[in-house]
């Protein structure tokens, strides 16, 4: 019998066709693999499983049949309502990532040398509210100084799967930034190779030495001083962006390390802007996009 859905736009639907004849908890243990069984029979509880758009089921032996459509409903429109931080805010979370937008200042994750509050432990702590036994996975970082999305596995399968084929799961990687001069090209593609020094200082060599670093930018705004870029990262190496865009003679306003070491501003101006993924489980593509932030903006307008 069909039952009415409330579509609220919070809630978010993964699609997943049916292409033989299957029983329903038989097809979804395949298709959500790196799930628990408790968590997929959570979902069947819940009625968060659509057949072709409009029927709930909850029965474990309902027979799929080839050619229909299961819609699986994250329903994340209370999800994060308890989390509420100055420096980190959680855009999208299911059973498998957690995403978010991560201000510039706070570090990704700790180091040896800095024993502080990072956005790995300011989760660490959110999600063991519901469970003790509940922790997060680091996927990738963003430097202290710099801003934007970024995202968490919450469970170590999902890290392995993710950082085992990164470049099969991630779609693109955008980053902002506002540098000094105007770059002689407009849209270009930096293809170095960086090695790392004994004070964790990289350093950028035409010669095929080190791990290669692929970076594509281009200008969208120039006042002849500063310009701001678009930048997409083909690889993700450490201090990548920064870098590249010293070895082209126009470094980041605000970049100590790899520009003006007495360039002293209020921040660094990079701001990963946009992230895309293909998720680990459901296969959709996920796109996340934060607005350039408004300090930047400015800047280029001075």
């Amino acid at each position: 019998m069909k039952q009415p859905i409330n579509k609220d736009s919070n809630s978010k639907y993964f699609r997943l066709k049916v292409m033989e004849d299957s029983l329903l908890f038989d097809f979804l243990k395949t298709k959500l693999s790196q799930q628990s069984i408790s968590s997929i029979k959570l979902l069947l509880k819940n009625k968060n499983i659509l057949l072709n758009n409009n029927q709930i089921i909850t029965k474990f032996d309902y027979l799929l049949k080839s050619g229909d459509e299961i819609r699986i409903i994250s329903d994340k429109s209370n999800k994060n309502q308890a989390f509420s931080h100055p420096k980190l805010k959680i855009i999208f979370e299911d059973d498998s990532i957690i995403v978010i937008h991560k201000r510039e200042g706070l570090l990704s994750v700790g180091t040896l040398k800095h024993e502080e509050e990072t956005a790995y432990n300011i989760l660490n702590k959110y999600i063991k509210l519901t469970n003790k036994q509940n922790r997060i996975y680091l996927l990738h970082r963003l430097d202290r100084d710099t801003s934007g999305i970024m995202m968490f596995a919450k469970n170590q399968s999902i890290q392995s799967l993710l950082q085992s084929n990164w470049n099969e799961y991630i779609v693109e990687r955008t980053y902002i930034a506002i540098v000094y001069g105007t770059p002689v090209i407009s849209h270009d593609t930096i293809t170095t190779y960086l090695t790392e020094d004994k004070s964790t200082k990289m350093h950028s060599h035409q010669n095929e030495v080190g791990q290669k670093a692929i970076t594509s930018y281009k200008t969208l705004k120039t006042n002849g001083k500063y310009s701001l870029l678009s930048l997409e990262l083909q690889t993700g190496r450490k201090n990548q962006i920064r870098i590249h865009l010293q070895s082209i003679g126009n470094p980041i306003v605000g970049d100590q390390k790899y520009g003006n070491q007495k360039d002293k501003q209020e921040r660094l101006f990079l701001h990963a802007q946009i992230l895309a993924f293909k998720h680990p489980i459901t296969n959709e593509i996920n796109r996340f996009e934060t607005p350039i932030p408004k300090s930047f903006l400015e800047w280029i307008e001075k």
